[in-house]
């Protein structure tokens, strides 16, 4: 833990210059604000930093765009990416006239989340791990006006590279579906991989693995430590930051996106999550899978709000085009020990209580992960509140089920308006919490609607040409 008198004490022994203040908008991206080190003080941990929040995506008018960011002194780090020493340090936002906490900034629902955990008596902390996969693409170019609308990208793991001319071509690359595990050479990006991990680590962050993912087109994965919700959301948005700048710095460039390259395995974030109290872990039992009867109705309460969950941890357009069968992506809304198939997983993790717990396979990386998590969490806690059991598990392969046997598996929404509309229909287990008020559920549908679905109907799609263009 560091207090901001020892923040205070860095900045000056180490002759810090520039410090750069990071927040997070509605959809999920960092913004930052870098201020000359005079600038800071004690109060700037508690009062915050004026800025001007009337241009955040989701946020306020210009009439009252005054607000403040309040610096979190266990969140600073070297930043290694610029030129002159400066301190990165993430800051959550009040309002302020009133002094209180900003009801729209993500990182202050998620704190709202753990205070409503301690206030059920179930537990006092939750823990997170998610694993967010990426593309490592060498170029990519896109562009949509009036008369034309295209993307490409390029990669030099690109089976579709196979016949480019490459000086020499050496023929190492993926094919589909068999990224995961080659060695070199055919796996290319051993050496960027190591750097992103290392750079994570002086940054703060509990690194723990990294390895090629199953895609070609260069899908890769880096691992953390789980660490609390609050927590767990820092070292994520951290983990983005670092690796697009490593890969800039390779000349190559990142994408979150679940679903870039047609016909190949999308990119997921699959969520560890578990609840403990009193640093004892609350989901090891002995019930199915070694779970306890809470562990089981925590998951009961995901499975039962899925559908509306999947509006914030899948938050795009894109997400629901990695949502489908064929591809290891978990539409079954269903749980199992072993099935990557079912949405809802409980890894093997022995004898260990403190190592039981489960993983949500449906999120993205495209979702803020501090709404991500506090939504899960509420999810959860309602299926314990309400003992709502999540019914047999599913544990067979879901490829061999017969029609009417696969019938009876519910499923994930099949595009974002749908997850929206579900969202609309379900979200008390959000708003009469308090994590989430109802301005903010209806301004966020509100956001995608207008800014993401609509303006994506608007537009015609580079296949219709070739369905329709000789009709």
């Amino acid at each position: 833990m560091t207090t901001p008198q020892e923040v205070l004490k860095m900045i000056q022994d180490q002759k810090i210059q520039m410090i750069d203040l990071k927040f997070i908008d509605t959809p999920g991206t960092w913004q930052h604000l870098t201020v000359y080190h005079n600038q800071i003080d004690e109060s700037s941990f508690s009062d915050g930093v004026a800025f001007d929040g009337s241009s955040i995506r989701g946020w306020k008018g210009i009439e009252e765009s005054d607000m403040m960011m309040v610096l979190d002194a266990n969140t600073a780090w070297i930043d290694p990416f610029m030129k002159e020493p400066t301190l990165s340090i993430v800051c959550s936002i009040k309002e302020p006239r009133t002094g209180e906490w900003y009801s729209r900034c993500p990182r202050v629902i998620a704190q709202k989340a753990i205070d409503y955990l301690v206030s059920t008596g179930i537990g006092d902390t939750a823990f997170f791990g998610p694993e967010a996969e990426f593309f490592i693409f060498d170029d990519v170019r896109f562009d949509q006006n009036s008369h034309e609308g295209y993307y490409h990208v390029d990669s030099v793991e690109g089976r579709w590279n196979s016949g480019k001319k490459e000086s020499p071509n050496l023929g190492y690359k993926p094919r589909f579906k068999e990224g995961y595990f080659p060695v070199s050479p055919t796996d290319s990006f051993q050496d960027i991989r190591t750097e992103m991990l290392l750079t994570m680590a002086d940054c703060g962050v509990p690194i723990e693995k990294q390895h090629h993912e199953v895609a070609t087109g260069g899908q890769c994965e880096l691992g953390f430590r789980f660490g609390k919700l609050i927590e767990a959301a820092d070292w994520l948005m951290t983990y983005k930051y670092v690796i697009k700048n490593v890969a800039k710095k390779y000349g190559k460039t990142v994408t979150f996106m679940p679903k870039p390259i047609f016909g190949d395995n999308g990119s997921g974030m699959h969520c560890h999550q578990s609840i403990w109290k009193d640093g004892k872990p609350l989901f090891a039992g002995d019930k199915y899978a070694g779970l306890s009867e809470m562990g089981l109705y925590y998951i009961g309460g995901i499975l039962k709000h899925a559908p509306a969950l999947l509006a914030i941890t899948n938050p795009t357009t894109n997400s629901y085009k990695r949502l489908v069968p064929g591809y290891e992506a978990p539409v079954n809304l269903a749980y199992s020990q072993g099935n990557r198939s079912a949405s809802v997983r409980i890894p093997l993790s022995g004898d260990n209580p403190k190592a039981k717990r489960l993983e949500f396979r449906c999120p993205d990386a495209t979702s803020n992960p501090y709404l991500a998590f506090a939504a899960m969490l509420c999810a959860g806690i309602d299926g314990i509140k309400n003992k709502i059991h999540p019914g047999e598990p599913l544990d067979k392969n879901i490829y061999e089920l017969s029609p009417e046997e696969l019938a009876k598996v519910p499923s994930t929404p099949g595009s974002l308006d749908l997850a929206l509309e579900a969202l609309e229909n379900d979200h008390a287990f959000l708003t009469e919490t308090g994590v989430f008020s109802e301005d903010f559920i209806e301004n966020w549908i509100d956001y995608k609607l207008a800014n993401e679905i609509k303006q994506l109907q608007l537009r015609p799609h580079p296949y219709e040409f070739h369905l329709y263009y000789d009709c």
